[in-house]
């Protein structure tokens, strides 16, 4: 199994737009062969002291997938392609890290 964490710079105060298209396609996802988790995470503010600084215009993605192939597959698919275009304005920029399980 891998994890992917997706960090996605959003345009200022565009969050809450970004975050509805990523919701029309999170059904969609789930269904995907092999994957096994797909959630938008945004941060919270705790007093929890090396927590990092909140950021308000970052959404994080934390998914997991049953193989780099599974995560291959989606990152083609014709819905994943038509989420980059309806989304492509409110992006800055954005980083994949991805993980396996040790």
């Amino acid at each position: 199994m891998i994890c992917v964490i997706a960090t996605i710079e959003i345009a200022d105060g565009r969050r809450e737009n970004f975050l509805a298209e990523f919701r029309k396609i999170v059904p969609t996802v789930r269904a995907e062969t092999g994957c096994v988790e797909y959630a938008p995470m945004i941060d919270v503010e705790t007093s929890i002291g090396s927590q990092a600084p909140s950021r308000t215009d970052v959404v994080t993605v934390v998914e997991k997938w049953v193989s780099v192939e599974a995560l291959e597959a989606h990152l083609i698919a014709p819905h994943m392609i038509a989420y980059r275009k309806a989304v492509k304005d409110m992006v800055k920029g954005s980083t994949l890290r991805i993980l396996r399980d040790v």
